[in-house]
């Protein structure tokens, strides 16, 4: 029988982990670093400014 893998099972938890504390603190901050609600509040703004 196969020995299971510990340390790579409790690398993946943690990079799991350590990637929904950074969605959280994006989400905190305003999501001001994600390009596409950038690009979704502007296109409004300019079509509206258009007009």
């Amino acid at each position: 029988m196969a020995k299971p893998n510990y340390a790579f099972e409790k690398r993946q938890r943690d990079m799991v982990k350590k990637q929904k504390k950074e969605e959280k603190r994006l989400k905190k901050s305003g999501s001001k670093d994600e390009p596409e609600t950038e690009q979704e509040v502007t296109v409004p703004a300019g079509e509206a400014a258009a007009e």
